[in-house]
């Protein structure tokens, strides 16, 4: 290189250099590590997550938003409407769970795959696969990449904008990492508003530190990606809260107002496969499933560290690991520090995002090490690796298993309700009503709670022109207005002891 630089002036030197890394990446044939392991990723959800799979209360109500099939169950003022965008194409052509399932897990690998390819010029393609490897197999990574739920292609759109803008500021003239970088903040935004707010933050801080990325179209896209994704929520927030402050204060009164609390305990907890755990008052029941979460800030610090210490040609790897790192750790914030409970799937973003530190620590552990003790090293990694990911494994199998459980009692449920004469057109409340509506082909309506969407005396109107069913569990009493309603006997299950319903006149 030295000796063409009496040839070449500064620029052409420039793009030699470019040639050369982008030869060696070809070398490293980034196509395969990463399609492999987004192949890797579908294949287990295939296996071991999408056979009998439910559809679970809040896929049931954003899958409700776009199917014709089924009225629209109530969208609280937390939920956005982006993962309900995503699945819209295949609802209007088939109803088929299977075919949902199919269709979100092979779309959660090709997502899997081009948020990591951003990266590819960044680091390592051997560190991406291992970081994409170390993510997919996590049992949240394998339970939610099928489900209609947002967290996932959060995590997936987070850590492609991150890669995005690294490249937007390494190289000025790359137009099509500006726009990735506005296109992913903005679908961060549209699944899930807060959440692209804490991802511009960290993003923001660093173009206006670094001298190399303070420049207006960069600063530009982290203002304005986030808006346009955001602008169907804030136009619902006007629509039907009566404006944004409005529904923010409800969202947060929904989650419990959010303040200074510690759900790190939560969180570790909920590692054994639980969805949600609110409140979290159980204990650390099985061990074993959060001793990854425990060492995770360990594996994290250590790649943090060694890039930190690289030298030479390394040192292009430092500002991506510390920016995935300082990115990762900011997105934990809310959910770790602000609210007081746990649901798992919240922090996919930050794992997302951890991952490459992780496995870049993991791969120089190996391959930085004297020679002798290389395969010994590898050698031990890949027997924690592998006893890893058999925990995960079978907590993802653990947890699709009482999701199919709930989902073939619900339609049990629903079936006996129209029996009772609970028949589209219909209305059914209270306890669990939105699964179970969705299931019959009735609205669900609550007069009172968090998905509160009618009146007490609505509800009375409606019993006189259709069936309504009102759903009591665990020894409830039925609400006044249903107490002279012929009293149904229903399947019970585990979150439904007892369970029963309260069915107008109207349903013969």
């Amino acid at each position: 290189m030295q000796s063409l630089s009496p040839l070449l002036s500064g620029q052409q030197q420039e793009r030699f250099r470019v040639a050369l890394r982008q030869l060696d990446a070809r070398g490293d044939r980034p196509v395969l590590w990463l399609g492999g392991t987004a192949v890797g990723y579908v294949l287990l959800q295939l296996v071991l997550v999408v056979p009998g799979l439910g559809l679970g209360w809040d896929e049931t109500v954003y899958v409700s938003q776009v199917d014709p099939r089924h009225p629209a169950a109530y969208l609280s003022a937390p939920r956005a409407r982006g993962i309900s965008y995503l699945v819209a194409p295949l609802l209007a052509v088939t109803g088929s769970e299977t075919a949902l399932r199919l269709y979100l897990a092979a779309l959660s690998g090709l997502a899997l795959f081009l948020a990591l390819w951003v990266w590819r010029h960044l680091l390592p393609p051997p560190v991406l696969a291992l970081a994409g490897g170390l993510f997919a197999t996590l049992w949240i990574s394998l339970f939610y990449g099928p489900q209609v739920m947002p967290n996932l292609w959060v995590a997936l759109a987070a850590l492609a904008a991150v890669g995005c803008f690294l490249r937007a500021g390494a190289d000025a003239g790359d137009r099509g990492a500006l726009v990735g970088l506005g296109l992913t903040l903005a679908a961060v935004a549209l699944l899930r508003p807060p959440d692209a707010a804490w991802l511009a933050l960290p993003l923001g801080v660093a173009a206006l530190v670094v001298p190399g990325w303070r420049r207006a179209r960069l600063l530009a896209a982290l203002v304005l990606g986030p808006l346009a994704g955001a602008a169907p929520w804030v136009a619902d927030a006007y629509a039907d809260y009566g404006g944004l402050l409005a529904r923010l204060e409800r969202a947060s009164e929904i989650q419990g107002g959010l303040g200074w609390n510690l759900a790190f305990a939560d969180q570790l907890y909920a590692q054994a496969g639980r969805s949600l755990c609110r409140p979290c008052t159980i204990g650390w029941e099985q061990p074993v499933t959060g001793l990854w979460w425990l060492l995770l800030p360990l594996a994290v610090g250590y790649g943090l560290v060694v890039a930190l210490r690289a030298r030479g040609v390394r040192r292009r790897w430092r500002a991506p690991v510390v920016l995935a790192t300082a990115v990762g750790g900011t997105l934990a914030v809310p959910y770790l520090l602000l609210i007081d409970y746990a649901a798992p799937r919240f922090l996919l973003p930050t794992y997302a995002l951890l991952a490459l530190p992780v496995a870049f620590g993991l791969v120089r552990l190996v391959t930085g090490g004297r020679r002798g003790l290389r395969p010994v090293v590898a050698g031990v990694l890949v027997l924690a690796l592998a006893a890893h990911v058999a925990v995960q494994v079978g907590v993802a199998r653990g947890a699709a298993a009482r999701s199919g459980a709930a989902g073939e009692a619900v339609a049990a449920v629903a079936a006996e309700l129209n029996r009772a004469g609970v028949r589209t057109p219909c209305v059914v409340s209270g306890h669990d009503a939105v699964r179970v509506a969705y299931r019959a082909g009735c609205a669900s309506r609550q007069a009172s709670g968090h998905d509160e969407s009618i009146t007490v005396a609505g509800l009375r109107g409606l019993a006189e022109r259709m069936p309504v069913a009102v759903l009591v569990a665990g020894g409830e009493r039925a609400p006044g207005y249903a107490r002279g309603w012929r009293a149904v006997r229903l399947p019970s299950w585990a979150s439904s002891p007892s369970y029963g319903a309260y069915v107008s006149p109207s349903a013969r």
